[in-house]
């Protein structure tokens, strides 16, 4: 990462909640078109989240640690705040001087935005503030929040109103955390009473629908555009007798990881939203 600073847009998306299992599942499927086309190889990698719930996971993503390959060894990082005795960094490694990821790409000149999802993104409490207060402009309405059926296509108006507006000389770190597979998620599979792990892969197949949107925007910049996509967590449908997360089971420690570079108009057959 630390040879594509400056010259690369970043683009950061965290698929709130989502499990690897069923993001396995439906790839495999063929039930996630669009991420099958972005993801190298066309696939997810297995990865092990450094929390299980939003705010602590997003917390240490921001500092540096991403999902662990579920793999054993020994596994460098992307980007890691400076501080002494950390074993995890090679020469590949983006270390920077600064609390977080946020801060030291604004002082490299990023302009930094959040597009925010889940509670914790909502600014109307000292806590939701934490996070999108990490970033020069942040946005949260409760259109983009777990409610909202369309949350997706929501945060994709913003975005589409929020690009332009960054001059095309300065690069661009866009955080995007999307909550739709959050319960409730039942509203994406009509008929269905109570969340479980079928409308929580009918919520997916709703982002994949208009996910190549947000690539496009991401890289209509004119500049290639790193790209980072995991969940932060997933959660319980039943597992063991636990529902939700915040719980240390294997469907909630276990992620979906990937990051690709985007190239300039890459995406430019997707940059209409989808109708479907």
């Amino acid at each position: 990462m630390k040879d594509l600073i400056g010259s690369h847009d970043l683009l950061f998306v965290t698929l709130d909640t989502l499990r690897y299992d069923v993001a396995a599942e439906l790839l495999a499927a063929g039930r996630t078109p669009q991420l099958a086309r972005a993801l190298p190889g066309g696939q997810w990698q297995r990865r092990h989240s450094p929390a299980s719930f939003t705010y602590a996971a997003h917390q240490a993503f921001f500092t540096g640690f991403l999902p662990t390959p579920a793999e054993p060894g020994s596994h460098p990082r992307m980007f890691a705040a400076a501080f002494p005795g950390s074993a995890t960094t090679d020469e590949h490694t983006w270390v920077f001087d600064a609390p977080d990821l946020v801060t030291a790409l604004r002082k490299e000149g990023y302009h930094t935005v959040c597009v925010g999802g889940v509670g914790f993104f909502n600014r109307s409490s000292p806590l939701g503030a934490t996070l999108p207060g990490l970033f020069a402009e942040s946005h949260w309405e409760s259109a983009f929040g777990v409610t909202a059926p369309g949350c997706f296509e929501a945060q994709l108006d913003r975005i589409a109103e929020v690009i332009p507006a960054v001059p095309a000389d300065q690069p661009l770190f866009l955080f995007v955390n999307v909550a739709a597979m959050h319960q409730p998620n039942r509203h994406y599979l009509p008929g269905t009473e109570r969340d479980n792990r079928d409308s929580h892969a009918a919520a997916l197949e709703y982002v994949d629908r208009h996910i190549g949107r947000l690539f496009a925007m991401a890289s209509s910049r004119g500049r290639p555009c790193l790209t980072i996509i995991c969940a932060d967590h997933g959660t319980a449908y039943g597992e063991d007798g636990h529902s939700g997360h915040r719980v240390g089971h294997e469907v909630v420690w276990t992620v979906p990881y990937a990051d690709f570079v985007i190239d300039p108009g890459d995406w430019s057959d997707a940059a209409t939203p989808d109708p479907a």
